[in-house]
């Protein structure tokens, strides 16, 4: 297994995989080991560039997508989103200034879309350290294993395995009510009855109400697959944290403002980029608090 090199300037690789978007990825050595679809990989930063190894150039994920190892954690790291540009065009004002300055090199990473959809069912009502711990068991148990140098990982697993899967194997994995969610979105997806490939070409609108009709899928869990799974860079999850930012932060002085004021609000005022937007407010604000 020989490195990789891929170009990287203005990218930050660990605040991207701690900002909350991806649960999978461990630190490893002076990186970090996970998996791309299918692909075993190992990545770590050196300045602005990153230096990755992948288990095998001959993988199933690979030969689908007809893409070299290079161009793979390019794409799924989104090295081409012109993020300088992305942050320029954000409100001017001081909480998102704030939040722009302190998650500078933080990227939208492409997720595959069955994954992203079946994890984020999971994430309903749960802290980001619940959703690592959940999604490491669905690996565990029901993932194909893979190696990558001394590390072992799991792909997440297929829609038909978990749509085999019985409620109570996945309560195991600490879903609670949402092992009943995932197991008939996995249905779905498996029968081809929700086919996520072919709603890439709908327009927002029709994408998000096509989400929200699958079990376990609000406007918020919808927000997040759009955004992180069908690159729909305008759209903006609005969960605890975030309601709370919009809430303190823009409209300290009305106790009144409903949750549907608060998506139109956030859908103009932020604009296109919009997702990349809630993206540095989210990790801010966490980061904050945590400290």
């Amino acid at each position: 297994m020989n490195f990789a090199k891929i170009p990287a300037s203005d990218f930050d690789l660990a605040m991207t995989l701690h900002s909350g978007q991806v649960f999978h990825w461990q630190e490893a050595g002076g990186g970090f080991v996970g998996t791309i679809g299918e692909l075993p990989a190992y990545v770590e930063q050196q300045r602005e560039v990153l230096c990755a190894k992948v288990a095998s150039a001959s993988s199933r994920f690979l030969e689908k997508n007809a893409q070299d190892a290079r161009a793979t954690i390019a794409h799924y790291f989104a090295l081409d989103h012109p993020l300088q540009a992305i942050c320029n065009s954000f409100p001017k004002d001081p909480v998102m200034n704030g939040a722009r300055d302190f998650c500078r090199g933080l990227r939208i990473i492409r997720q595959p879309k069955w994954e992203c959809l079946a994890t984020f069912i999971c994430s309903s009502m749960k802290q980001v350290a619940h959703i690592r711990q959940i999604s490491f068991a669905l690996r565990k148990r029901f993932g194909e294993q893979r190696k990558m140098g001394k590390h072992l990982v799991y792909a997440f697993p297929s829609a038909s395995r978990l749509a085999r899967a019985f409620e109570k194997e996945l309560r195991e994995c600490k879903l609670g009510y949402r092992a009943k969610n995932l197991r008939a979105t996995a249905r779905l997806v498996s029968r081809g009855e929700a086919n996520l490939e072919a709603w890439s070409a709908l327009a927002d609108a029709e994408l998000r109400r096509q989400l929200c009709v699958l079990p376990g899928v609000g406007p918020k869990i919808a927000n997040c697959v759009m955004l992180f799974a069908y690159e729909r860079l305008r759209a903006f999850p609005i969960d605890v944290w975030i309601e709370r930012v919009l809430r303190q932060q823009y409209f300290p002085r009305r106790k009144k403002m409903t949750a549907q004021r608060l998506r139109e609000f956030s859908e103009t005022y932020f604009g296109e980029h919009g997702g990349y937007a809630q993206q540095y407010l989210f990790h801010h604000a966490r980061t904050v608090r945590r400290k």
